[in-house]
């Protein structure tokens, strides 16, 4: 991996991983379409990091608030009550699903489920479901005609069912194209949950998946010693700097604004390859490594 390629896919990681676009989706597409090897799963879990790193430091406040409640929580009964120590054990029950998948699918993630009709399929099909997510919120929020909003949801309501219901969504992530947040966001939505709190809950969730996936491949990249470690950390570095400028934006956004253009642009990408794809133009195996 060139200096260059380390710098556009670290821009891309950052960009993206937030966004309900698929950032593992764009940096297999920002490859292929460049003529360049696929950065690989390895590649994205390390520079991930980087990412990670940036919503360690954004809700450092809550951060530390949970894990103080939680380790508090372990020796004293009062502190069980706690909304951040409940919110601490929220988060690990959360990270199940994900890290069982993870590690029992880690041949297929690494393999299969890099074909780029894959990626394409799940632009589009996620795409659609973060529609519908949006537009329910959306009802809620404003009222129908002759109806009154409806309340939805904080963090504050957040219990054991609906966390795994979370989980299960944010592991759907771990096939190209799903997108983590949009996969997370969109499931609290349907939850019933305020766009803000569906968001936060989801970055805080993300936490222990990816630092662990990161850790992970860290070791088996440190092993085989098939990963270029200069690019890879620079990339790691551009990723963390331009993500925390993206979660700023973000949590900004959502307030407010709609899903709806991010699910155009799914849906108008994977519509895209697939025709690129049936035109010949594009391989759905275009850029894989050898390895």
């Amino acid at each position: 991996m060139s200096w260059l390629e380390s710098l556009i896919l670290g821009l891309v990681q950052g960009l993206t991983e937030f966004l309900p676009v698929s950032s593992s989706a764009h940096l297999r597409l920002t490859a292929a379409f460049a003529g360049w090897d696929d950065p690989g799963a390895a590649f994205t879990a390390i520079t991930q990091i980087g990412t990670e790193s940036a919503v360690l430091i954004y809700f450092r406040k809550d951060i530390a608030n949970i894990l103080s409640a939680w380790f508090r929580s372990l020796f004293d009964k009062k502190m069980r009550q706690d909304h951040n120590a409940q919110m601490g054990w929220l988060v690990i029950v959360g990270s199940i699903p994900i890290g069982v998948l993870g590690v029992t699918l880690k041949d297929q993630i690494e393999g299969p489920f890099r074909d780029l009709r894959v990626t394409a399929t799940m632009l589009i099909v996620i795409g659609l479901i973060i529609g519908v997510a949006d537009r329910l919120a959306a009802r809620d929020e404003t009222g129908g005609r002759h109806r009154a909003a409806k309340q939805r949801k904080t963090l504050q309501d957040l219990n054991t069912k609906d966390g795994l219901v979370y989980g299960a969504c944010q592991a759907m992530a771990l096939i190209p194209g799903v997108s983590r947040s949009g996969a997370t966001i969109s499931g609290g939505l349907f939850l019933g949950y305020q766009r803000e709190a569906a968001a936060r809950y989801s970055f805080l969730l993300a936490i222990p998946a990816v630092l662990a996936s990161g850790a992970f491949e860290l070791k088996d990249a440190a092993e085989s010693g098939h990963v270029s470690w200069g690019p890879t950390l620079f990339a790691t570095v551009i990723a963390f700097g331009s993500g925390y400028a993206v979660i700023a934006w973000f949590m900004k956004f959502i307030s407010t604004k709609s899903f709806m253009p991010f699910v155009w642009y799914r849906i108008a990408l994977g519509v895209a390859i697939i025709v690129l794809i049936g035109a010949g133009v594009l391989s759905p195996h275009a850029a894989e490594s050898a390895g």
